[in-house]
């Protein structure tokens, strides 16, 4: 999900933040891990300061050695996911690194691009593969397919047209065309997550609905409303069933894939929700919100396992490494991308 401010500069296509440069090398500060009795609230393990005005975006790649950061001055940074120091070289790209994905496979990055396009690199050797364009709108959200092959991309009318925008569009990777498109949302498309399967994409919008799509027919299955204000994030869980949707209503809604129907609605503490993920065992689901938290809860019985505290601004983005055990997060203004060692209590 995009903070407040970067859909802003997307809404300005292709202008970058009006902020000061910041210079000076990146340090990590150690912090000790600490929890309460009830509800904890954990203090970060480590923070990764951010040579950038602003940290915006991060990904962990598929085998868990990396962790992949961008930021607003258009800087992608890679650090060693368990070390204390950045690996570079780092890449740029123009504007703001407003969001990061690995390809399942871990050999591509995507990141979205302050001009309005998607670059697309060799997580290896750093090198450029693909631009991809859409044109017709700027771009708010991606998502790799999980087979690796196909990219989706989403976000909202560029041209002032009516049904110009607010799509989706598939790209085939081998080639950087699109392979086709997905209309029907009526407003701005904030957020994408492919189903484990590959057979369905869900798509979450500035017109409070949630779309589930079939991939291959390029057809709508269902729409699921409920969400009293804009969907911000949408993931599903590791085994397709279950689809998580993040509002600035401030609720986190669960929803039963096959059959549409609303389950468990959570709440998140007063803050926007910003972002979402499942844990790679489906036993957690983590959400950032405007408010600087990162909460985590069971998605199961809808208990509230912690609050992980420590930005001063909005949490932009949230990540678990592959093994399930390390929380990152940026935090927009604060330049800081914060990391949690869970407690087994957490887990």
């Amino acid at each position: 999900m995009i903070h407040p401010a970067l859909l802003t500069l997307a809404l300005l296509w292709g202008q970058s933040l009006p902020l000061p440069p910041v210079t000076g090398p990146s340090s990590i500060e150690v912090a000790a891990l600490q929890a309460a009795s009830t509800t904890p609230e954990l203090r970060s393990s480590r923070i990764l300061r951010i040579s950038e005005v602003y940290a915006g975006a991060l990904a962990f790649s598929p085998d868990g050695r990396w962790l992949v950061t961008g930021g607003s001055e258009g800087r992608i940074q890679w650090w060693a996911a368990g070390g204390k120091a950045e690996r570079g070289p780092s890449v740029r790209q123009p504007g703001a690194v407003t969001a990061l994905a690995f390809s399942p496979d871990g050999r591509r990055l995507a990141a979205i691009s302050g001009d309005g396009r998607v670059r697309v690199w060799d997580a290896q050797s750093r090198a450029l593969l693909l631009t991809l364009d859409p044109q017709t709108y700027y771009v708010t959200a991606l998502a790799f397919s999980p087979d690796s092959t196909m990219l989706a991309t989403a976000g909202g009318d560029n041209t002032q047209r009516p049904g110009s925008g607010n799509s989706v569009k598939l790209w085939d990777l081998s080639n950087g065309r699109v392979q086709g498109s997905l209309r029907g949302h009526a407003d701005v498309v904030t957020s994408l997550a492919f189903a484990p399967d590959g057979r369905t994409l869900a798509s979450g919008s500035r017109d409070r609905t949630v779309r589930l799509w079939d991939v291959a027919r390029r057809l709508p299955l269902r729409t699921l409303s409920g969400h009293e204000d804009y969907v911000s994030a949408v993931a599903f869980s590791p085994d397709g069933e279950t689809l998580a949707s993040g509002s600035w209503d401030t609720s986190v809604r669960l929803w039963a894939v096959r059959s549409g129907q609303p389950g468990r609605t959570l709440d998140s503490g007063g803050g926007l929700v910003t972002a979402l993920v499942f844990a790679p065992d489906g036993l957690r689901l983590l959400a950032g919100t405007q408010d600087g938290r990162t909460r985590l809860w069971n998605p199961q019985s809808g208990a509230l396992l912690a609050s992980l505290g420590g930005h001063t601004d909005a949490v932009d983005a949230v990540a678990f490494s592959p093994d399930g055990r390390v929380v990152a997060a940026t935090g927009g203004r604060d330049r800081n991308v914060l990391l949690w060692t869970l407690p087994s209590a957490a887990r």
